[in-house]
């Protein structure tokens, strides 16, 4: 399957789909993540108020556990897709999303919501690591990336929307519609996928499962200074974005008093990291990685320091929370593309392993991080400015001592 310029051309490890469908189901399936975490945002008072928990900050468990869920389930989705074959854990795991759902609709108790939760944290899992693997055995080279592009329009902007659908859907019903919209909707795409989703995964290029061969996989991963070094300072900057979006509802309604509103600021937002996909789209061909996730980190920190200064000042209003939050989307949607490919560089020959590695580091380090600003919140905006500008100097860090002092310049080789 090699890369060709005809227009018309679609490859035949997805047929009978056309390549518009093709890039809609991926999306589709790509989506059931964030969709999942970030229509609860406005439901969460509602659902301390179901289970009476008399504590807000605990009520920041129902996204951590989705995301513990998410982060866990990426270790074994990779392995289990290189020898079983891309179709079957990909159903597996809606499958098992499908049904988490059904138990949050009927959950008796909080402790049960957060165990469905993390259920379907785990099955989303099989959607984010197959999707990709599925577009990888089907196109290369500009092909590939014409489908990736176009897959994550879509997919950057369901976090910009959910926010407002969740709310939509409050208006009608009670904060457990949430999770039946989100049970219709995955099995929507499953049954699409039964339906018209092939197998991509020849039964020749499958990978023995041997526990032998999957831990020295996992040990060249998380032994190669590039591959781990940028795993690291990702997970560091996911815990901000990841604590920015566990405190987003108490800081947009108890502290600036949006109410009802505050899925519109979310996703004004949230607009920052989709402008920051479309031009590294452009650019990133032209500039290199390098250039544009070392100058988008130095942005990182430099927002960082300032909310962290201006909030100790007790000089932080809405609109200059707001235009700091964007630029924190935008700079993080420039970092984590080119720090995910800056990661894989070196590890094509076990690409899809070193990905659910790659996936579960990040995503875990990035809950660890930002459960710890989350549940320090205490009413004002200085543990998340406290945590943000700490991560983001770590991460800073981390990139420096990867790139032994030498940022925005491309090396002759990936560093081993």
């Amino acid at each position: 399957m090699s890369d060709v310029n005809a227009d018309d051309w679609v490859s035949s490890g997805h047929r009978p789909m056309g390549f518009p469908e093709f890039v809609i189901v991926i999306a589709s399936i790509m989506a059931l993540n964030p969709l999942a975490m970030d229509m609860m945002l406005p439901a969460l008072p509602n659902i301390g108020s179901a289970f009476n928990i008399p504590v807000a900050n605990h009520l920041q468990l129902v996204l951590s556990t989705f995301l513990i869920g998410f982060g866990a389930g990426q270790f074994v989705m990779g392995p289990l897709s290189d020898r079983f074959g891309r179709r079957p854990v990909l159903l597996g795991g809606m499958a098992v999303y499908a049904v988490a759902s059904v138990l949050a609709i009927a959950a008796p108790s909080f402790e049960t919501l957060l165990l469905a939760r993390a259920l379907q944290g785990f099955g989303t899992s099989a959607t984010r690591v197959i999707a990709t693997s599925i577009v990888r055995d089907c196109y290369v080279g500009r092909r590939m990336a014409s489908v990736m592009s176009l897959a994550m329009m879509i997919f950057i902007a369901v976090p910009v929307i959910a926010p407002s659908f969740g709310q939509a859907v409050l208006l009608v019903t009670q904060w457990r519609g949430i999770f039946v919209v989100l049970m219709l909707y995955g099995l929507l795409a499953l049954a699409w996928s039964v339906l018209r989703l092939p197998e991509t995964l020849p039964e020749s290029e499958r990978r023995s499962l041997a526990p032998a061969d999957v831990l020295t996989a996992y040990w060249q991963t998380v032994t190669h200074r590039q591959t781990l070094g940028y795993a690291l300072a990702a997970g560091s900057v996911m815990g901000a974005l990841f604590a920015y979006v566990f405190l987003a509802q108490q800081v947009f309604v108890g502290i600036y008093h949006l109410g009802h509103y505050f899925p519109l600021a979310f996703a004004g937002i949230a607009a920052g990291s989709a402008i920051a996909g479309f031009l590294n789209a452009r650019f990133v061909g032209t500039l290199g990685m390098r250039v544009i996730s070392h100058g988008a980190l130095t942005l990182y920190t430099a927002v960082a320091g300032v909310m962290l200064l201006t909030e100790s000042l007790a000089a932080l209003p809405l609109p200059l929370f707001m235009v700091l939050s964007a630029l924190m989307m935008f700079s993080f949607g420039m970092m984590v593309a080119n720090f995910t490919a800056l990661a894989m560089e070196p590890q094509g020959h076990i690409a899809g392993t070193a990905s659910s590695l790659y996936g579960s580091i990040t995503t875990l380090i990035g809950i660890a991080v930002g459960m710890a600003i989350g549940q320090s919140f205490d009413g004002t905006l200085l543990p998340f400015s406290v945590g943000f500008f700490v991560s983001s100097l770590a991460a800073l860090a981390i990139v420096l001592v990867v790139e032994r002092g030498r940022l925005f310049r491309p090396h002759h080789r990936a560093i081993g």
